[in-house]
């Protein structure tokens, strides 16, 4: 794995594009999105005020009902940043709506997320990685050391 350097959130005309499934969802199309994405509604560390964002499921477990998602943005994210001051939020998914509460997860398990990840969908696995600024061959092992770099989050029912 090579360290490209982090790139940062998008700003302008890319923001606007990033922010259309959060469109979608206030429409009431978030079911378009389909189980692969989910939208989070938290609350702003600084504003106080309701935020939105929609992010990639990594992992969801049936069992216990939690949804795993990566900051692809890194740390600095602020839905992240946000959850972790803040971890009692709202997530939706495919039109369901249920109170969460966010877990920050060590980045060991981050790296076993990433590396069963990447089979799955190894095309968005690539891109996820190269968005943070990595360039892998496509390994396990690549994979699993970015996934000690990307923080992950697990969504557990309330």
């Amino acid at each position: 794995m090579e360290d490209l350097g982090r790139r940062r959130p998008p700003t302008g005309l890319a923001r606007l594009l990033f922010r259309i499934p959060v469109r979608l969802c206030r429409m009431g199309l978030g079911r378009l999105l389909g189980g692969r994405f989910l939208l989070i509604n938290h609350v702003g560390r600084v504003s106080g005020r309701m935020r939105q964002v929609v992010v990639e499921v990594v992992e969801h477990e049936p069992g216990d009902g939690s949804y795993v998602v990566a900051s692809g943005f890194g740390p600095n994210a602020d839905w992240y940043r946000n959850v972790l001051r803040t971890p009692q939020v709202t997530i939706q998914v495919r039109g369901r709506t249920f109170p969460v509460t966010a877990v920050s997860l060590p980045a060991e398990e981050g790296a076993e997320l990433m590396a069963r990840y990447a089979p799955r969908h190894p095309a968005a696995a690539r891109q996820l990685a190269r968005f943070m600024g990595f360039a892998v061959d496509g390994s396990a092992a690549d994979y699993r050391e970015v996934g000690r770099r990307i923080p992950f989050v697990r969504f557990m029912p309330r």
